[in-house]
């Protein structure tokens, strides 16, 4: 019960909440930026085996992607340093009125913060530093119901995970990609997500060489969808690994 469309025996059918690791290496190193803590986090950084991150990125504020943060406190311990964490305005207002504690420590506390909220501009270049050398992020804003949410440009390679509508703006940004991380949350139309078939339109409009359609909900089998779609379409899935 509860898997809806899906066949509880393919594995690529059991999801967990949008986050996405960017990795970029060099024979130094691996430079590692988070985007989004999602409430599977903890599972999430197991999985993949991420004990050091270089930052955290936000594309916005709603549960879904950030009441994993706290699991990011083990990486801290490991790493003995804080962790830079970067949000637009809103973002960071909503972060410090739920989580201020993961970054000023409170009154009479011993718990010491384990984050550094810094300042993210719409449109503007943000680069991060790590071993793996510098991993360069524009972030843009899209429609996400009555709120607006972040898009991430990183070289070819753009991830849209929650929109319902693309700004004009939003698509210069997503001229001349190799690959589109978007979402397509169901086959029906939703407020605040692209459907299926929203999701296909544009990809047809953008014309990326490739795209993964992700959050996806249970009424989308994996192995369903992935026999309907364009060759150069395909779901997403927990652990997947691109090289870009």
């Amino acid at each position: 019960q509860g898997w809806g469309a899906c066949d509880p025996a393919n594995p690529k059918n059991r999801r967990r909440r949008c986050s996405i690791l960017i990795e970029r290496e060099s024979a130094e190193g691996a430079t590692r930026v988070l985007i989004d803590t999602s409430p599977d986090l903890r599972e999430q950084l197991l999985d993949a085996n991420v004990s050091a991150l270089d930052a955290v990125i936000y594309t916005h504020d709603h549960a879904d992607h950030t009441h994993g943060v706290d699991d990011l406190r083990p990486l801290v311990i490991h790493m003995r340093r804080r962790i830079d964490v970067y949000a637009d305005a809103a973002t960071k207002d909503s972060l410090l009125g739920r989580f201020r504690y993961c970054f000023e420590a409170p009154p009479g506390s011993d718990y010491p913060p384990i984050l550094n909220l810094r300042a993210m501009s719409v449109e503007e270049p943000l680069t991060i530093e790590g071993a793996g050398g510098t991993a360069t992020f524009t972030p843009f804003r899209v429609r996400h119901g009555s709120t607006d949410a972040l898009g991430l440009r990183i070289g070819g390679l753009a991830y849209t995970p929650d929109v319902n509508d693309l700004y004009p703006e939003s698509i210069a940004a997503l001229s001349d990609l190799d690959l589109w991380i978007v979402d397509a949350l169901r086959p029906t139309p939703h407020p605040s997500h692209f459907s299926l078939s929203d999701a296909l339109g544009w990809i047809e409009r953008i014309k990326p060489k490739r795209a993964l359609l992700t959050n996806l909900h249970c009424d989308l089998d994996y192995a369903q969808l992935a026999a309907s779609l364009p060759a150069h379409v395909t779901p997403a899935h927990d652990g997947l690994r691109i090289a870009f």
